[in-house]
């Protein structure tokens, strides 16, 4: 690295890898010095928890990459390199803010356990200002009516109905070109395998065909919304599981930030008004208040959100079967219903939001096996894996979280109401297993 003398403004990259609407980006902008935007391939991403899967599998991985190259290319049209590290950011950009004489960096603000660690371990080596923003949320925190996070609602319909009576959305912010700019040669993004995972092929069944980026993105979101006007009937489809069209699909762009919230939002409110307003444009809104209602349950309970009794401290008595684990995770249990969710999960990095209440919950509730596992493997596997939403959820479906009516699925009502022509089911089961329902 050539050292630079001009001064220049960092984003540092994390859950927010887009080139629109990006609060972080944003501001370095209007700084009115060169920008420099940098992402780090963490190698603590890609090693075996302590549940015994790879933290980040390989379609997740994949989809990331994916991102990463068109978030390069977007912020290239800004006149705006983006360096692209393998390594842990406290030791990396120290260094890389004494190459590019770093004047302050700016960041999407995390809360959560192991993010929190290493904002706080770069923070503590660098002797420049960093500037965290709050910038993944359809209600920003400075615009509820809550004094402090905990008194955030126990119920999710208390805290949907006070922020849509008192909260604004806030409009989409212009991002801008730097008013000065630095040129860095192109950085090389890896394949999955260079990072230590094993190659994988997309199963062609898969509801979820799609490339990572924000292009992809907003090339989703005008295909959902006015291309083909899926939304209108979002409310009667969305509990669909086979097919790219029966729900939105925008939850792996929103989940790594290469799609805000703020920006499907305007999109539905604009359409709306253009073309039609009914309970399914609606309840794409909901589906949003419920994502931002999991991210402000983790700010109001920290870590409580990762531990065996969850936020309502209850002590189960759970069970860790590795048998009954290989089973669940393989497809091979007493429920095709659950086998053939679990079995497209592990060929796709997909599941549709009916079947991830249902695996859920057989795995917590009938099996009685500790939930942080079924977490873990989701956190490897999906896609779309999103901390709160993921544990947030987990902890809903096992008892332990938010859930007032600690509900437990029957599967065989589920599939025969959900799948009951069977047409999921036959779809990824082989055909000797599915014989009595064909």
């Amino acid at each position: 690295m050539q050292k630079t003398e001009e001064k220049t403004v960092m984003v540092w990259f994390r859950n927010d890898l887009r080139a629109s609407d990006q609060a972080s980006l944003s501001e370095a902008i209007n700084s009115g010095h060169a920008v420099i935007g940098v992402y780090f391939l963490d190698p603590r991403h890609y090693r075996e928890t302590r549940y015994g899967f790879n933290k980040t599998g390989y379609f997740r991985t994949r989809f990331l990459l994916e991102t990463l190259r068109e978030l390069r290319d977007s912020l290239a049209e800004l006149n705006i390199p983006l360096i692209i590290e393998k390594g842990k950011p406290e030791e990396l950009l120290p260094q890389l803010s004494d190459t590019y004489n770093i004047t302050e960096v700016h960041l999407q603000r995390e809360w959560t356990s192991e993010e929190l660690a290493v904002s706080e371990k770069v923070k503590a080596q660098l002797h420049i200002p960093v500037k965290e923003h709050f910038d993944q949320f359809l209600f920003h925190p400075d615009d509820i009516p809550y004094e402090n996070f905990d008194q955030i609602p126990e119920v999710f319909t208390a805290f949907r109905k006070t922020l849509e009576k008192q909260s604004p959305v806030r409009p989409v912010q212009n991002i801008g070109k730097p008013k000065k700019s630095i040129s860095l040669n192109k950085s090389d993004i890896p394949e999955p395998e260079e990072l230590g995972l094993e190659s994988r092929i997309t199963d062609h069944r898969t509801a979820f065909p799609f490339r990572g980026g924000m292009k992809q993105a907003k090339k989703r979101l005008e295909y959902y919304i006015w291309d083909t006007q899926k939304i209108k009937y979002y409310k009667k489809t969305r509990n669909g599981l086979v097919g790219t069209d029966y729900s939105s699909k925008f939850s792996p762009w929103l989940a790594n930030g290469s799609l805000s919230p703020r920006e499907i939002y305007h999109q539905i409110k604009k359409f709306e008004d253009r073309v039609a307003e009914n309970q399914s444009t609606y309840w794409l809104i909901f589906e949003l208040i419920w994502r931002d209602y999991f991210k402000y349950i983790s700010l109001k309970h920290g870590d409580k959100i990762f531990h065996l009794g969850g936020i309502k401290n209850r002590d189960y008595d759970w069970e860790r079967d590795e048998k009954k684990l290989e089973s669940w995770i393989s497809g091979s249990t007493a429920e095709p219903f659950v086998n053939a969710n679990m079995i497209e999960l592990r060929e796709t990095g997909w599941m549709s939001n009916r079947g991830r209440q249902n695996v859920a919950s057989y795995w917590a509730k009938e099996l009685a096996q500790d939930w942080r596992i079924g977490a873990a493997y989701f956190e490897s596997t999906l896609i779309d894996y999103d901390v709160h939403s993921n544990w947030g959820n987990w902890m809903y479906n096992s008892g332990v979280g938010n859930d007032p009516r600690d509900r437990k699925f029957n599967i065989s009502s589920q599939a025969e109401r959900y799948d009951s022509n069977g047409r999921f089911r036959r779809l990824w089961l082989q055909a000797n297993i599915f014989r009595e329902l064909a």
